[in-house]
């Protein structure tokens, strides 16, 4: 019985140190101190709030009490959010375009207008460049969107007003006939 509390460090335990928010280095300083050791089990979601290529979470959680040598297991912030597909929205309306975008984790930037019949976004800019569909940008960028303004439908629908009245104003041959 002597010998195995000693092997085994019985009634020997070390608090798990807050790692949170470190950066590798120093969490290899810390725990080589304490005589615990790490391993990096994934990168989780990037998370802003947390410094680039941080500790986001560790098992066991802090406070918790270990032996000597144990192992303590790391997720790590990743360097950025993960890039993503544009989709294609190009055709659609702006109302139909907007929704998609922002379900997939994009912003919605300035929105210009360009002579059109209708309101279908004809154009995607991400950092004053034409944007591609398909082409993998980081999530949450910034896509500013190139929309028509439905202004040459005004346009047609006045001319064909102007048509009409033309037509109802000039004198038809059955008129010229009568006189």
């Amino acid at each position: 019985m002597w010998w195995l509390k000693g092997t085994t460090n019985h009634g020997q335990k070390i608090e798990v140190p807050s790692l949170s928010k470190l950066s590798l280095d120093l969490v290899e300083d810390k725990l080589n101190e304490m005589d615990l050791r790490y391993e990096i089990l994934d990168s989780a979601n990037y998370n802003p709030d947390f410094p680039k290529y941080s500790v986001i979470e560790q098992i066991p959680k802090a406070g918790k009490f270990v032996k000597e040598d144990r192992k303590i297991y790391l997720y790590l912030n990743p360097s950025g959010y993960r890039k993503i597909q544009v989709p294609n929205v190009i055709g659609r309306t702006r109302r139909q375009a907007e929704p998609t975008l922002l379900a997939m984790g994009f912003e919605i930037g300035k929105i210009s207008y360009r002579p059109d019949i209708s309101d279908q976004v004809k154009e995607l800019r991400y950092k004053g460049e034409k944007l591609e569909p398909g082409t993998e940008i980081q999530k949450t960028a910034v896509i500013d969107l190139i929309v028509g303004d439905e202004s040459l439908n005004r346009v047609q629908e006045e001319n064909d007003e102007n048509d009409e009245a033309e037509a109802e104003t000039q004198p038809t041959e059955t008129d010229n006939n009568d006189q």
